[in-house]
C-alpha cells in the first residue's frame, strides 16, 4: 500500500520525496492557497516511508518504485500528471517518466541524486558503508548532525525543524532499500529513455547535490537548468516562495522560468 498526503484541486501534480524525507516534507507546497486553486497536489510516501508499506525486494531497483507510483496515481484516479522528484525522488521520477511516458507531461528533477551505479565498486561500496553507519548510530542522531546539512547556512530552525523531523521519522528498512537505490541505479540511464519536457532545478547553495553537478546532467540531456536562490539542497523549503511559483509555471504555462 502507498499512501500519499494531498491538497488543492485541477491537474496533477505529484510530489516525490527525497532519502531521508516524506510526504509531510511538502507542507510548504501542500498548504499554498495558489497552487491549491491551481492544481491538485499529490505528495507521496515512498515504499518504506511513512504510512508506506516496503518493497517485496532487499535491493529493488527504480523500476519497482516507479511501478509502485504507477499503482498509487491509478488509485488516486489520475493518469497524466506533472511529476516532481527531489533529490532521489527524482532518480524514481527519471524512471517513471521512462516506464510511463504517456503518464507524465512534464518532469522536475530538483536537486537531483543522480545515483552511483555507474561509479566505480570501491565508491559504492563506500556510500553504502557511510549510509548504513548514519543508520546505525540512531535517528536522533542523525537528525542532529544532517538535518542543517540540508538547508542553506542559518536556515530558518523551523524548516531545519521539519527536516529533522522527517529524520527521526524513517522507517530503518525503507530507508536502506532507498540506499541500495541510490548505490545501484543511474540517473542517467533512466534519463536517456525520457521523452517528455524536462527541467532540472537547484538550489544554488546546495551542498549535496551541488549546483555543477546539476547543471552538467540539465546540459547532458539538452534541458533547462534553473538555479533556486538563496536555498541549500532542501530548495522547497529555503525557497518555498520561488519554488511554488516555478511549480505554478509549470502547471499552468504562465512565466518565463526567471530567478527574478
Amino acid at each position: 500500500m502507498i499512501a500519499w498526503h494531498e491538497a488543492g484541486s485541477g491537474p496533477a501534480l505529484v510530489l516525490l520525496h527525497g532519502i531521508s524525507s516524506s510526504s509531510t516534507s511538502w507542507h510548504k507546497q501542500l498548504n499554498d492557497p495558489v497552487l491549491q486553486r491551481c492544481c491538485r497536489m499529490i505528495a507521496w510516501d515512498a515504499p518504506g516511508y511513512g504510512m508506506s508499506g516496503v518493497l517485496n525486494h532487499a535491493q529493488p531497483s527504480a523500476d519497482l518504485y516507479a511501478d509502485a507510483l504507477a499503482q498509487m496515481l491509478d488509485e488516486a484516479d489520475e493518469w497524466e500528471v506533472v511529476l516532481v522528484g527531489h533529490s532521489l525522488g527524482a532518480l524514481i521520477a527519471s524512471a517513471f517518466a521512462a516506464r510511463y511516458p504517456q503518464r507524465v507531461s512534464h518532469l522536475v528533477l530538483a536537486d537531483p541524486a543522480q545515483g552511483y551505479g555507474s561509479a566505480p565498486l570501491e565508491k559504492q561500496q563506500q556510500v553504502l558503508v557511510q549510509r548504513q553507519q548514519q543508520l546505525a548510530g540512531g535517528l536522533e542522531k542523525l537528525a542532529a548532525t544532517r538535518a542543517v546539512r540540508l538547508l542553506r547556512p542559518e536556515a530558518d530552525e523551523r524548516d531545519i525543524a521539519t527536516v529533522a523531523a522527517g529524520m527521526r521519522q524513517l522507517n530503518p528498512e525503507g530507508f536502506l532499500q532507498a540506499v541500495s537505490l541510490l548505490v545501484h541505479e543511474d540517473i542517467s540511464r533512466w534519463l536517456a529513455k525520457n521523452s517528455c519536457p524536462a527541467e532540472v532545478w537547484c538550489g544554488d547553495q546546495d551542498v549535496i547535490t551541488p549546483p555543477q553537478q546539476s547543471s552538467a546532467l540539465a546540459r547532458s540531456r539538452g534541458v533547462p537548468y534553473l538555479p533556486i536562490p538563496g536555498a541549500g539542497h532542501a530548495s522547497y523549503l529555503d525557497n518555498a516562495a520561488f519554488f511554488n511559483r516555478q511549480l505554478r509555471r509549470v502547471i499552468t504555462g504562465e512565466g518565463d522560468g526567471s530567478t527574478h
